[in-house]
């Protein structure tokens, strides 16, 4: 039903925002890898504002960061430009741009209360959804490197993206809540995709 859903969102979302995007980004002559450079970049931007403790400034910059996410492999396929090295630098500069705002959050955390015991627990979230986030990327990575599809799941990179983003513009407080319910359904969707795959390719 979830996967349903987000399978009808996703068609909505290449028709009306990642193809026209696209079309733009094109006539604009970037290519796909450009984009992919350039939303890294606004993504690091965004966790330096984050880390000095400008929250929603960093939500929004975070937010159209991993917006141009969106448009590089629709900006490829448009342009006929589908390349392994391509979607191999997409894949890189989306852990490093996740791994960056989470370092922003990190420093954010111990500079507004160092002393605080929450702080071992608000350390704790952050790892758990960073180590989890990751898991399900590589996990994605592996299955389509042995030819199996393991996009399934229901916490994957634009779920995290919006809910990290509204956690930020949120404020203060809603940040340990988006990132540890980033940790709980990362968990979850590891563990499915690691279940399918041991389905597929059995315990031999």
């Amino acid at each position: 039903m979830a996967q349903r859903a987000r399978e009808r969102a996703r068609a909505l979302i290449l028709r009306y925002v990642e193809e026209p995007g696209a079309r733009a980004l094109n006539s604009l002559g970037l290519s796909p890898n450009a984009v992919t450079v350039i939303g890294f970049l606004i993504v690091v931007v965004s966790a330096v504002f984050v880390g000095l403790g400008h929250l929603q400034i960093g939500g929004i910059i975070f937010l159209v960061g991993g917006a141009a996410d969106l448009f590089d492999g629709a900006l490829a396929r448009l342009s006929q430009r589908v390349t392994s090295f391509g979607a191999l630098l997409d894949s890189l500069f989306d852990r490093l741009g996740e791994a960056a705002l989470y370092l922003g959050l990190a420093i954010y955390g111990l500079r507004i209360d160092p002393d605080s015991r929450n702080l071992t627990v608000y350390m704790t979230i952050l790892i758990l959804a960073l180590a989890s986030s990751q898991g399900v990327s590589y996990l994605r990575a592996r299955g389509e490197s042995l030819g199996i599809d393991t996009r399934g799941g229901i916490m994957t990179r634009p779920e995290r993206v919006i809910i990290l983003s509204a956690g930020l513009l949120l404020g203060e407080a809603t940040v340990p809540l988006a990132m540890g319910f980033i940790a709980f359904f990362s968990i979850w969707t590891m563990l499915t995709r690691l279940i399918h795959l041991w389905r597929r390719l059995g315990t031999g």
